[in-house]
């Protein structure tokens, strides 16, 4: 299997924001105003941003190249002011002392937690690979319910403060989304089916190494949860996802319950959210859990290590499906580590998912 994207060809963009399509459909279609107005809103914001940030994403894939790597990160914050356009007014650079706005801060933080996981660990000077800047723009729309990386930029939503919080809280939710960049830049998988669901997974297990590695938590002490701290005080729930016990991460009236599938068994055929991307997701997620915690220590090593090599590895199919990452983990497993406690543990990550490698 060799990836149709080349350091010369664009990477195709995908839109993905941190809150999926059928957790904010469901809210839309409550009875309340106060809570469905926001998720409506929020909703046509994101039909409409689709199209902004495929502009912007080949553009960047376009300016990539010319910039030397200097090893450290280039940050800006940008505030929306509430309003819709983007990036806002600059608020906070690089050198800057920091701000009396904690969104401003948290974002910050956020971006540099995110590039020091992937230089400091994998080498890689931010998510191009060629240290490309990292803005992004906070207080963004009127209690808009998500965040995105929209291919230039990051941008968060405040929330509604009821059923989510300030979208700046949870490390996981940046690096989630600065990792579809680094996913764009190099197997730029495509959005849909099963590669789109590894797409999110991709982002799910950077996005919770970035946290673990922030926290410098090993993965017998990592919470394995994604958004966690973004739920408001009036769902029942304590994340947007689980990667130890996909299907268990909040279970509240208005939000219902968490529909991601552990196992091949149970996956989703929809045509809804890309064919379902952000339920499968679950399947690899809880592959990557078991693996990493099959193998002990800190997950963004041994673990991490053999994510990461499949991701930039150049054999990661655009179109390519469960067995085929799955296969491609065994073998880099193997490859770097020899056939050992590593490669075990690939194997039985993926045999208790219920996902058989290809030959």
């Amino acid at each position: 299997m060799d990836v149709t994207s080349t350091p010369d060809t664009p990477a195709t963009p995908v839109f993905c924001t941190i809150v999926p399509p059928h957790l904010l459909d469901k809210l839309a279609q409550t009875d309340d105003p106060a809570r469905n107005e926001p998720a409506r809103r929020t909703l046509d914001h994101d039909t409409q941003l689709r199209t902004r940030r495929h502009e912007n994403a080949r553009a960047t894939t376009a300016r990539a190249a010319a910039e030397a790597p200097s090893g450290k990160p280039n940050r800006t914050i940008y505030d929306a002011g509430h309003a819709e356009t983007l990036p806002g007014t600059k608020v906070h650079s690089e050198a800057d002392s920091p701000s009396k706005d904690a969104s401003v801060n948290r974002a910050h933080a956020g971006l540099g937690a995110t590039f020091d996981l992937y230089l400091k660990v994998y080498g890689r000077h931010s998510i191009d690979g060629a240290d490309l800047p990292l803005n992004a723009t906070v207080h963004y729309g009127q209690k808009y319910d998500n965040a995105f990386w929209d291919g230039e930029r990051m941008v968060f939503g405040d929330g509604d403060n009821d059923l989510f919080l300030d979208f700046t809280i949870p490390v996981d939710v940046i690096g989630h989304e600065l990792t579809h960049g680094v996913t764009q830049y190099t197997a730029n998988l495509d959005y849909t089916g099963q590669s789109g669901a590894l797409n999110e997974s991709i982002s799910d297990v950077f996005g919770s190494l970035i946290k673990q590695y922030s926290l410098s938590h090993s993965a017998d002490q990592a919470d394995w949860l994604i958004g966690a701290d973004l739920l408001g005080p009036n769902v029942t729930g304590k994340a947007l996802r689980s990667m130890k016990a996909p299907g268990t991460a909040y279970d509240d009236d208005v939000l219902g319950k968490d529909p991601q599938p552990a196992k091949m068994k149970d996956y989703v055929e929809t045509q809804e959210d890309n064919g379902g991307v952000h339920l499968n997701s679950g399947i690899p997620n809880h592959a990557f859990y078991i693996a990493a915690t099959t193998i002990g220590g800190n997950a963004w090593e041994r673990a991490g290590q053999v994510w990461y090599d499949v991701l930039t590895g150049g054999h990661l199919a655009k179109n390519a499906k469960f067995a085929d990452f799955a296969a491609l983990t065994i073998k880099a497993a193997q490859a770097r580590y020899g056939a050992g406690a590593e490669h075990e543990a690939m194997v039985k990550a993926w045999s208790q998912v219920g996902v058989t490698p290809t030959e």
